[in-house]
């Protein structure tokens, strides 16, 4: 810890308010003792009851309500990067728009802020050496390997050395070595913005020199960089990364699912000749505390994340680009909930960046935005290098339906066929995990139920249990109905990837198969193996969820199958068209990447549907324009705003009372709706009962006012919650 005395701040001596990594309201008042001297964004320790906590030293104005004496003193100043003002101003702006404490959108900020570890003792040579001190070889090889390099460590002295550490701290003794803290290793190769990436077409070069003028000019904007799957937008995005770095700026790339991005981190290698700094939840506390302080102190000039990313420390953000900016992967449901697309945006502006969303298939809320004029547009309409798109079909399973027990259709099972007769890859899609989404009993008709949610267990039949995909309650597969005691009875009902994949090894005996799910593909280095096996021509069928449609480029796949097209329409989400299309067009991406002509075809019920005849015309800005053509009048969103209200308690009699309070206090007015109380499509989650209640304005309708006025009316009881989701993209 250090006093900070070098400091010079308009906090010196009296109060200052200090955020709290907590769900309180705002910051505390603590005193500033004489010989300490803060200011805003000092991270600091100070005690909270009995305890000692981390807070940041805040704007806001003291609160004079508690006298100066009653005040508790800041212990001290952590030896931690302050928190810069254009962090401070986006937490305090996020948790206005989202309506959580500002504490815990802090907290996400502040979470692996920790005084720097001493740095590691290492060895020099003492020059001239002391007289009279006996040498032997192995002394000599010491000194050797210390005159032609740096002060090394213990350890990697020993092995350079070929001795023992004994001998090492004999010489010291000795008076021929002496200690010395090691010279700080930078943990992140800066990457050279003008290593020759690859040759652009001129449709690229042009949005190209558009994004890295905007970069260039150093102020806000958004622009859509939207294409064809396969047109090469990541080149297009990666050269304003190379102009950001030229500007001796800090570059900030979010993807939806940063466990899953080897390739992307391969080609931005190859781009750049060293791998980005990488944010995940998957990394050890201490790489992510290595990587939080090199950015904060400049030292990682690109990093690449997932959505918690945004609340890294930069000190001059120069560029955000969030990936597959339609990815509702990019939603935090839980704690603070935010969407990390429409923070970026607010992180590009607080610091004087540009943010750029990329998407082959952007969402309709972006896309409003670009024809309000709010958001610039560039677009990539071919494909890179000489691809074309694939072939679209749709497969009318009415009319050529799968054999009896079966999934494939006879169409679709002589596609695959005939690929891998030709020895290309084919992939079969089905965005379901494990073996059927339903068990039940064929001699009483029981459904296996989660007991904690009102969802059915998930057979997982590799494992031999069945799995709650909400809580994960798991239990071993029962020999038994427990209903009604029949043995034997349980049956699956309708498939998930693994059937398909048993289907599949019936169908096509002598195909390398591989899963691609998250049951299958745990982390960033199980897929990168299977990215590395699939480009080595080592499988010849891939069976994959929603993760196979995350931007892979496998140049020899050319037939992908979707099993159950249908899979996402059903239900009253108002999005499930626009994201079905959007998962189904990234999916039928993957085929046709290369010189061989590609071919998807899509198992549906109905053909007729707006979605599938948009996948098979190619034509998705039609569907696009006819889908805000559906909900302008209405004004939903993006064309009027939402806010959901989620009430959940121990009972169901309780969550009704507390929903019912809530009902009788909604709002009203013009351009104002509530619809409900009702229950929640997931009316129990995690042995919570849930009820939802939806605030429906215009576009032009501020909705944080009105929710603030509204919760402040309705007294919560204990053991109760009530969730703001402002702006929901989910609906369970």
């Amino acid at each position: 810890m250090s006093g900070g005395s070098q400091k010079r701040s308009e906090c010196d001596g009296g109060r200052v308010p200090v955020l709290l990594p907590y769900p309180f309201p705002g910051p505390f008042d603590y005193v500033v003792p004489p010989d300490l001297h803060v200011a805003p964004g000092d991270v600091v320790l100070v005690p909270l009851n009995r305890r000692e906590e981390v807070g940041v030293i805040w704007d806001a104005p003291p609160d004079r309500a508690v006298p100066d004496h009653k005040l508790k003193p800041v212990i001290g100043v952590l030896d931690t990067p302050p928190m810069r003002e254009d962090l401070r101003r986006f937490v305090d702006w996020m948790a206005a728009y989202t309506l959580s404490p500002p504490g815990e959108v802090m907290a996400m900020a502040l979470r692996v802020a920790r005084p720097a570890p001493l740095p590691a003792a290492g060895w020099r040579r003492i020059e001239p050496a002391p007289e009279g001190v006996r040498m032997t070889p192995a002394r000599e090889r010491v000194l050797a390997v210390l005159a032609r390099a740096e002060p090394r460590g213990t350890g990697e002295l020993a092995r350079a050395a070929e001795v023992g550490a004994a001998v090492i701290r004999g010489m010291a003794d000795a008076g021929l070595l002496a200690s010395v803290p090691m010279p700080a290793v930078p943990p992140f190769a800066r990457p050279d913005p003008d290593t020759r990436g690859p040759v652009l077409s001129d449709d690229q070069e042009q949005a190209a020199a558009t994004l890295r003028q905007a970069v260039a000019d150093r102020s806000f904007s958004v622009t859509l960089l939207d294409g064809v799957t396969g047109s090469g937008k990541t080149e297009v995005y990666l050269e304003a990364v190379a102009e950001c770095l030229r500007q001796n700026r800090q570059a900030l790339v979010l993807l939806p699912e940063i466990a899953l991005s080897s390739q992307w981190l391969e080609r931005f290698t190859r781009r750049f000749g060293v791998a980005p700094a990488v944010w995940h939840s998957d990394l050890t506390s201490r790489v992510r505390r290595t990587t939080w302080r090199a950015v904060a102190e400049g030292a990682a000039p690109v990093v690449v994340g997932a959505r918690s990313a945004l609340f890294l420390p930069f000190p001059d953000l120069g560029l955000v680009v969030v990936d597959e900016e339609h990815e509702t992967a990019f939603k935090q449901e839980e704690g603070v909930v935010y969407h990390a697309r429409d923070m970026a945006v607010v992180r590009a502006r607080f610091c004087t960046a540009p943010a750029v969303l990329v998407s082959a298939t952007p969402s309709l809320e972006t896309v409003a935005n670009v024809e309000a004029g709010r958001y610039t547009r560039l677009h990539l309409p071919v494909r890179h290098g000489g691809a074309v798109l694939p072939e679209v079909r749709a497969i009318d399973l009415r009319l050529t339906p799968p054999e009896r027990g079966k999934f494939l259709s006879p169409p679709l099972v002589e596609a695959v066929q005939a690929t891998l007769a030709r020895g290309e890859q084919a992939m079969l899609f089905l965005n379901r995990r494990g073996y059927a989404p339903l068990t039940l009993c064929r001699h009483c008709g029981h459904r296996m139920q989660c007991p904690n949610c009102t969802a059915w267990l998930v057979e997982h039949r590799i494992r031999r249990e069945l799995q709650c995909h909400h809580c994960g309650h798991t239990i071993p597969i029962p020999p038994e109905c427990p209903a009604c005691g029949a043995a034997h009875s349980l049956t699956p009902v309708g498939p998930g990837v693994e059937r398909i994949t048993e289907e599949a090894a019936a169908w096509f005996p002598d195909a390398r198969r591989l899963v691609m799910a998250s049951d299958t593909i745990p982390g960033p280095d199980a897929a990168a193996l299977a990215a590395r096996a699939i480009e080595a021509r080592e499988v010849d069928l891939v069976i994959g969820t929603q993760i196979v449609a995350k931007g892979w480029h496998f140049p020899h796949l050319t037939l992908v199958g979707v099993v159950d097209a249908d899979l996402g329409l059903a239900g009253g989400d108002l999005r499930a068209a626009e994201r079905t299309v959007q998962l189904l067009h990234q999916v039928a991406g993957r085929a046709g990447r290369a010189e061989a002509p590609g071919r998807v075809l899509l198992q549906t019920f109905s053909p007729e549907h707006p979605v599938m005849q948009a996948l098979v015309r190619g034509d998705l800005e039609a569907f696009m324009a006819s889908e805000a053509a559906q909900r302008r009048p209405g004004h939903w969103p993006p064309y009027g705003r939402l806010a959901a209200l989620i009430v959940s308690a121990d009972t169901g009699p309780e969550a009704d009372a507390l929903a019912r309070d809530l009902g009788r206090a909604a709002p009203f007015g013009d351009g104002v709706t509530v619809l409900g109380p009702a229950p929640a499509p997931l009316s129990i989650l995690r042995g919570r009962h849930r009820r939802r209640l939806l605030l429906k304005t215009r576009r032009d309708v501020a909705v944080q006012p009105i929710l603030r006025d509204w919760l402040a009316k309705v007294a919560v009881p204990r053991g109760a919650r009530v969730e703001v989701d402002v702006d929901p993209v989910s609906f369970m």
